[in-house]
C-alpha cells in the first residue's frame, strides 16, 4: 500500500530542490566565502557548548553562542573516508564505493570544488584529504577534485605533519598541526583577495585523531582531569613505535583534549584574520566532525556507541555555521542534518544548480532564520558489508592509489596508506547486508545483518529516549514496518547508482 503522507513529504521535498536551484541567490546579492572546517573522530560531545566538563573550546563555544547550532547534525557514516566523500558529492558514500577508511572516491563525481569553480571561486583544499592519493598522477586527488591548490595528506597527521603541496613530494612541516593547515589556509585566502573572486576553503584538520600528542601549554590546561580515568587503560597507536600499545586512560583524555584545544585556537585564529581583512561578515564559516568520538575519548557522552556503530554516538557530531551577514541572531536548530546537506545548501547560496544525479542531502539554507523547523525527508546511513567486493575488478590502478604521505601509524608494514575501490556491476539480495539506518523526524530504525543473515531491527523514539535505551521495534511493529520498507527503496537507489549506472 503506497503511504500517501510519505509521498507527500517526498513531493515536497522535490519541490524545496526545484526551488533551490531555480532561485539561487538574492538578485544582486553577493556570492560569500566559504570555509568548511572538519575535526577528526570529534564527537557531539566534545565541545563545551553540548556541556563537556572537562574540554576548553571557547571558539566553538562563541560560533555556537552567536550563529547557527545544529544541534541534531551527524555525519553521513560512522568512520571518516565516507564521511568526508558525502562533503564533497552530497551523496552517501555507497553511491560511489567509498565503503570505509582506505576506500578512494569515483573519478567521475561531481564535487563541490568543481561546482564552486564554475561558479566564479577560487578553491583550496588544506589538511587530511582520505578520499584517495594526494599525489599528482592520481586521478581522485583534490586538484582533480575541483581544487586550484591543495596541501593535504592522504590521511590524518600529527605534530610536525608531513604534507604534500599540490601532488609534489611531501614535505615536514614543523609545528602544531592545526595552526600549521590554518596559517597555510590564510596565505591561500591572502593570495585569492587578489583575485578578487569568492573563496572556498576546505580545511580537514589531523586532530584529534590517534595517536595523540600536544603542545605543553595544551597539555598542562588538563593535568588535573578525574583521578579515577588512571584506572582505566586503552590501547592506541604508540607515537615511538606506530604500533598498538595500551596507556591509562587519564594520559590518553589528557592529549586527546590538548589536540581539540589547539584545533579550536587555530579556528580562532582564521576567525581573527578574517575579521582584520573585514572579510568576517560574508564568509560563511561551517564547523563539524566526520564521525563519532572512539572509544578511548567516550566518559561523558550521554549518547550510546561510538564512532564505527549507528548508534547516536557513532554517527552525531558538532555542527556550527557562523555567517554574520546572514545569520545576525543566534539559532539552535533541531532539525535533523546531515553531512551530505554540506553541497546542496552551498550550491543555493552560491546561485548554481546541484548536480543532475542522485543526492541524499538537502538544501538547509531555510534553517539559517530558524524558519526550517523540520526535515521534509528521512536520512539514510548504510555501512556496506564489503567482505565479497574485493573479488571484483579494481576501478583505478593499484599504482595509482598508492600513497605518499607517511604518519605516524603503521598499517601492516606501511607508514603510509593504500586506497581500493572497485566496480560493482550487478546488484543481489546479499547486498542490502550491513548495518543500515532509517533516521525520521521522531524514531530512528537500525537494521543489521550479514551476507545471508537473518535481519535484526532495533527502532528507538528519540524524542522520548535519545539515548537509545528502548527498542521499540515489537510494541511498535506498523512504524517499524513502513521505515523499513522506506529503508529498502532508499538502498535500492543507493545500489543502483553504486553500479555506475548515474554516470551514463
Amino acid at each position: 500500500m503506497i503511504d500517501s503522507k510519505r509521498v507527500a513529504a517526498l513531493s515536497k521535498l522535490a519541490l524545496l530542490v526545484l526551488l533551490s536551484v531555480i532561485a539561487g541567490p538574492a538578485s544582486g546579492a553577493e556570492p560569500p566565502n566559504i570555509i568548511l572546517l572538519m575535526g577528526d573522530d570529534h564527537g557531539w560531545d566534545e565541545t563545551g557548548y553540548n556541556g563537556h566538563p572537562h574540554l576548553k573550546t571557547p571558539v566553538l563555544d562563541e560560533m555556537a553562542a552567536v550563529g547557527l547550532r545544529l544541534d541534531r547534525f551527524y555525519s553521513a557514516h560512522p568512520s571518516c573516508s565516507p564521511t568526508r566523500g558525502s562533503v564533497m558529492t552530497g551523496r552517501h558514500p555507497n553511491r560511489y564505493g567509498t565503503f570505509s577508511p582506505g576506500y578512494s572516491i569515483r573519478p567521475e563525481e561531481i564535487t563541490i570544488a568543481h561546482l564552486l569553480s564554475k561558479a566564479g571561486y577560487t578553491c583550496g583544499h588544506f589538511g587530511k584529504w582520505h578520499l584517495g592519493p594526494v599525489k599528482a598522477e592520481s586521478p581522485t586527488n583534490p586538484g582533480a577534485m575541483g581544487f586550484d591548490e591543495w596541501l593535504s595528506h592522504d590521511n590524518f597527521f600529527e605534530l610536525n605533519p608531513v604534507l604534500s603541496r599540490n601532488g609534489g613530494a611531501p614535505e615536514k612541516f614543523e609545528g602544531e598541526s592545526s595552526e600549521i593547515v590554518i596559517a597555510e589556509t590564510i596565505q591561500f585566502l591572502s593570495r585569492a583577495q587578489q583575485t578578487k573572486k569568492p573563496f572556498f576553503a576546505v580545511v580537514w584538520f589531523g586532530s584529534p585523531h590517534e595517536p595523540y600528542s600536544g603542545l605543553e601549554k595544551d597539555l598542562a590546561l588538563y593535568d588535573d582531569l578525574p583521578a579515577e580515568y588512571a584506572k582505566k587503560e586503552f590501547k592506541l597507536t604508540s607515537n615511538e613505535t606506530g604500533r598498538p600499545t595500551k596507556r591509562p586512560l587519564r594520559d590518553i583524555l589528557r592529549e586527546r583534549y590538548a589536540e581539540i584545544t589547539a584545533m579550536d585556537r587555530s579556528i580562532g585564529q582564521l576567525r581573527d584574520w578574517l575579521k582584520r581583512e573585514g572579510l568576517r561578515d560574508n564568509t560563511l564559516v561551517w564547523y563539524c566532525g566526520d564521525n563519532g568520538t572512539p572509544g578511548d575519548g567516550i566518559v561523558t557522552s550521554p549518547y550510546r556507541g561510538q564512532k564505527g556503530n549507528m548508534y547516536e554516538g557513532g554517527i552525531r557530531v558538532p555542527g556550527v555555521i557562523e555567517w554574520p551577514a546572514k545569520i545576525a541572531q543566534p539559532v539552535a536548530s533541531k532539525v535533523n542534518s546531515v553531512t551530505s546537506d554540506i553541497l546542496p545548501t552551498l550550491c543555493r547560496l552560491a546561485g548554481t544548480a546541484v548536480p543532475n544525479r542522485p543526492l541524499d542531502g538537502i538544501d538547509l539554507s531555510a534553517a539559517f532564520d530558524g524558519k526550517m523547523t523540520e526535515r521534509p525527508s528521512s536520512i539514510g546511513f548504510w555501512s556496506f558489508d564489503a567482505g565479497a567486493d574485493s573479488k571484483n575488478k579494481p576501478y583505478i590502478n593499484a599504482k595509482l592509489q598508492e600513497g605518499t604521505t607517511p604518519l605516524v601509524k603503521m598499517m601492516g608494514d606501511l607508514f603510509t596508506r593504500n586506497f581500493k575501490n572497485y566496480h560493482h556491476p550487478i546488484v543481489v539480495d546479499d547486498d542490502f547486508a550491513g548495518s543500515r539506518v532509517l533516521l525520521g523526524n521522531r524514531y530512528k530504525l537500525i537494521v543489521n545483518s550479514d551476507r545471508g543473515g537473518k535481519a535484526r531491527s532495533e527502532l528507538f523514539d528519540l524524542l522520548d529516549d535519545p539515548a537509545e535505551t528502548k527498542n521499540l521495534a515489537t510494541t511498535k511493529p506498523e512504524i517499524a514496518a513502513l521505515m523499513q520498507a522506506e529503508l529498502r527503496v532508499w538502498q535500492q537507489s543507493i545500489l543502483e547508482s553504486l553500479t555506475t549506472a548515474d554516470y551514463k
